[in-house]
């Protein structure tokens, strides 16, 4: 059983969801310019329609009612917004979270909101996007508007979401084939690539005081980040000693600035000439005491264990060809959210954790029974979320869970090819069909859990 008190909610992103590109004023984002680009996203999907969820949000939020989650994280659309990135606000946008908010609280949902989920307004990027700290402060501006818009409402915040992919895929990995490059497709310098990572803390830190001064006394806020995870071979504690130090080095050019306000002598020393600018008083901005950390796991990205041989040699072991894998092609790793709490906990000490996403991809079909039979993906959620029992038995103060996704979606650069909702999406019809995944996850959230 989980704690009384547990969050069991669900997760969605604008651009993922929402469709309605052209309407009541939206302006165009990075993600509308690169999936309209041929060839940059599989069988060139765009996220035009997506699932309709602008005009569907009602529907979809009694879908959230009949699973009984206690909270729902969706995101902003800063172009919806603000349409250039700054200057006048779309009002017309801020209408439209206002009524998922109070469609939200009238079903007794308490509203998570993510501010940046990697729809940067195309205007933004034609300047420079995140290679250039005005974007950091623009963000910081629209932060603004949205939380004075939805704080008397809204307690609950996360700044960014997956940094890492943004700065990774969007600015270092322009080059390679869909599905791997995401909008707004660059391929820049190290030394570009390291002032973007920091461009986006600095986001981070703005984002958080904007938070901090207009979102009211009770309002809860943190960062939605996606950790490399590193996992022990074996249960010995040299293992587990050295699979934590090899998730620190992988993890620190972000966990550093966000809880010791400083990048580590290792990253300074591997950045070398490719430092990038910055100043001691943004980082103490960016390592500002957020109120819990979210974690986004899916699998063990580095494909390999630790394990250390009796020499004290630290070898990699890789992850067998064979193991059990999504129809994303990640594998099966439950030990990933496991030791991704611990290790977050136990180096950087969070006042709180929740796990901001994690879920699978798989072919679901509908049946002839008119029903959609995904078992594979309920014992998914099974062996992770056994996993984030255990660590609140043994002590770790993790809050919540939102499982990803509550829709079939625009799968980025995948495109409709990955199927990760546990409610199936027709993208012709618009059509929902719980899935029985979406049926466990009811029960579970009904029983607050289960013994492991």
């Amino acid at each position: 059983m989980f704690p009384e008190d547990f969050i069991w909610g669900t997760a969605t992103a604008a651009y993922q969801i929402e469709g309605a590109v052209k309407e009541d004023g939206r302006g165009v984002s990075i993600w509308d310019k690169f999936s309209h680009t041929p060839g940059r996203v599989l069988n060139n999907h765009n996220g035009d329609i997506a699932c309709d969820s602008y005009h569907r949000y009602k529907q979809d939020i009694k879908l959230l009612k009949w699973l009984g989650t206690d909270a729902y994280r969706f995101s902003v659309a800063w172009p919806r917004v603000m349409p250039n990135g700054t200057g006048k606000v779309n009002q017309k946008g801020l209408d439209y979270y206002d009524r998922v908010v109070d469609e939200l609280l009238k079903n007794g949902i308490k509203p998570f909101v993510t501010l940046y989920h990697w729809d940067l307004p195309q205007a933004l990027e034609d300047k420079g996007g995140w290679r250039k700290k005005d974007t950091s402060y623009a963000f910081a501006d629209y932060s603004a508007v949205v939380v004075k818009r939805l704080s008397d409402r809204v307690k609950d915040w996360m700044t960014l979401n997956e940094p890492g992919c943004s700065a990774n895929l969007g600015y270092k990995s322009g080059n390679e084939p869909a599905p791997r490059a995401h909008a707004p497709g660059a391929l820049v310098s190290n030394k570009v690539h390291k002032q973007i990572v920091f461009n986006l803390l600095l986001a981070h830190g703005l984002g958080l005081s904007v938070i901090r001064e207009f979102g009211g006394k009770n309002a809860n806020a943190g960062i939605a980040h996606n950790p490399d995870v590193s996992a022990p071979a074996t249960k010995s504690r040299a293992d587990y000693e050295a699979a934590k130090n090899d998730w620190v080095k992988n993890n620190a050019i972000w966990m550093h600035p966000l809880f010791l306000g400083k990048f580590s002598d290792e990253d300074l020393k591997n950045m070398g000439k490719d430092v990038p600018e910055y100043s001691n008083g943004e980082m103490l901005l960016i390592s500002k005491p957020m109120d819990f950390v979210g974690i986004n796991i899916y699998s063990i990205w580095s494909r390999y264990h630790i394990s250390v041989k009796k020499n004290g040699k630290i070898e990699k072991i890789p992850i067998s060809p064979d193991a059990p894998k999504t129809a994303y092609f990640w594998e099966i790793t439950p030990e990933a959210l496991y030791y991704s709490i611990k290790f977050t906990c136990e180096v950087y000490k969070p006042k709180s954790l929740m796990v901001t996403e994690n879920g699978a991809a798989f072919n679901d079909v509908i049946f002839k029974d008119g029903q959609v039979h995904d078992l594979q993906r309920v014992d998914f959620l099974k062996s992770y979320l056994a996993g984030v029992a255990k660590t609140i038995k043994e002590g770790y103060p993790v809050k919540g869970y939102f499982e990803w996704s509550l829709l079939d979606n625009y799968e980025w650069a995948a495109g409709y090819t990955q199927r990760f909702g546990i409610i199936f999406v027709d993208y012709h019809t618009q059509k929902r069909i719980p899935k029985d995944s979406a049926k466990f996850y009811k029960k579970l959230i009904k029983n607050n859990g289960f013994k492991v």
